[in-house]
């Protein structure tokens, strides 16, 4: 009987979520999701199916990971901490060089809000089964608008023709009308060998210097001079995109990566969040604001930062991050 481990990769800075979201405490860890937060509810929809949760963060937030186990009193799992997080590649082969061979990872990114229910649960029995089988499963979810935001996996049935990145509008639209692509959510199945047979082939480099700073861990920690040799590169370009075991569970369940204020201006909307005549939305304060010809704009209040923005242009505030990283690292952290 294969053992099934969710492998909760918590890394994520949440820079599109700024200021709300910054590098000490990134959005996975906000308990703003009906007083709970998006780590803690991964866990919880997730552990009911595992035998195992192996929580792979870094050391900037391992210790935020644990406060939220111990505050939803979580049951037992184990953890790695990464000295350099060397993006999702490395993240993934860690957990699998911690795995033994037959395990079937099911790989979950920390600060996705899922709706949990039978959708949920067929289209992960549906990707354990095709996991057991030696195939490398991705979740497609059936888009219900044509989304700028997220990349898209092209397929017939279960069988993936290509991978697209975040589209133009245009080619969004396409997309979207035409039926045949799915949103790509980040979300894997897989044994640990074939992933690692899988990288090993496409990605020498990775699966060397990876397994030399396993190897050299002490405790749960992984090294930083080694960490740092190894290329970073996410799971989609080492594997996803080029490996022929490829399989897609398409799924209909309700899912959000929370990735923009557009969907927490969507969340905060449908949980009765107050919004004036025009649509305009305020976060983080109770002082009384009124918004002249203005219309679906959100004003975000934190201790030391205020940002307005257009709903719409939710994307752009990675942008502001970024900036602010250098030119104000102070209101970043």
């Amino acid at each position: 009987m294969n053992r099934i481990v969710n492998v909760v990769l918590s890394g994520g800075v949440g820079s599109r979520l700024w200021p709300l979201s910054r590098k000490s405490r990134p959005k996975q860890y906000l308990p703003i999701f009906d007083g709970e937060t998006l780590f803690q509810k991964t866990v919880c929809r997730n552990r009911p199916f595992a035998d195992e949760i192996l929580v792979v963060g870094n050391k900037d937030n391992y210790e935020l990971s644990r406060k939220d186990m111990d505050g939803s009193n979580l049951a037992a799992y184990t953890e790695l901490v990464e000295a350099s997080p060397r993006n999702t590649a490395a993240a993934i082969a860690f957990s699998a060089f911690h795995s033994h061979e037959e395990d079937v990872l099911f790989v979950t990114p920390s600060d996705h809000l899922i709706t949990p229910g039978d959708a949920y649960e067929a289209a992960l029995k549906r990707a354990i089964e095709l996991a057991t089988q030696g195939n490398i499963v991705t979740f497609g979810l059936k888009p219900s608008h044509p989304e700028t935001g997220y990349g898209y996996i092209e397929a017939t049935g279960e069988d993936v023709k290509a991978f697209h990145e975040k589209p133009r509008q245009e080619r969004a639209n396409y997309f979207f009308e035409n039926g045949g692509y799915l949103w790509n959510s980040g979300m894997f199945c897989f044994r640990a060998g074939v992933f690692l047979e899988e990288l090993r082939r496409y990605e020498t480099e990775i699966f060397d210097q990876a397994y030399g700073a396993y190897m050299l861990k002490k405790e749960i920690f992984l090294p930083q001079e080694e960490s740092l040799q190894i290329p970073s590169l996410s799971v989609d370009y080492a594997v996803m995109e080029r490996s022929k075991k490829i399989k897609v569970v398409s799924a209909d369940f309700d899912w959000s990566d929370m990735g923009s204020f557009e969907a927490i201006y969507d969340y905060f909307k449908e949980k009765g969040h107050y919004l004036d005549g025009s649509g305009n939305m305020v976060i983080g304060t109770d002082t009384h604001i009124e918004f002249t010809g203005l219309s679906n704009t959100l004003l975000i209040f934190t201790n030391d930062a205020v940002l307005a923005l257009k709903k719409e242009n939710s994307q752009e505030v990675k942008e502001v991050f970024q900036r602010l990283e250098n030119e104000r690292p102070e209101l970043v952290m």
